[in-house]
């Protein structure tokens, strides 16, 4: 999973697609895993990405196997290395607008 993801779909078409109360009020929401051990919640922004091989790792064990969610998301971004450093490059489907 990448650290800089972004949505451009407007809330209401997400409350629609995932049956939503219209009245409900989005979420605000931390991007990472804190552990239960962690004596400070930034930990959390460090550990946002986890392998296949390393799922079974300390930090992740637990929420791995009782804490998922789905992160709605239309476009990512990764880092493009040149001559003149590392620059974000957004990725998206075909299909998103």
């Amino acid at each position: 999973m990448c650290g800089r993801v972004r949505l451009s779909s407007d809330v209401s078409e997400i409350k629609l697609v995932f049956s939503i109360p219209a009245h409900r009020p989005a979420p605000v929401m931390r991007w990472g895993v804190v552990s239960y051990w962690a004596k400070d919640i930034k930990v959390g922004f460090a550990n946002i990405n986890a392998k296949a091989e390393g799922i079974g790792s300390t930090a992740f064990r637990a929420a791995f196997r009782r804490r998922r969610c789905l992160v709605p998301v239309d476009s990512f971004y990764e880092w493009k290395k040149t001559m003149l450093g590392k620059h974000p490059v957004l990725l998206r489907s075909r299909a998103v607008g």
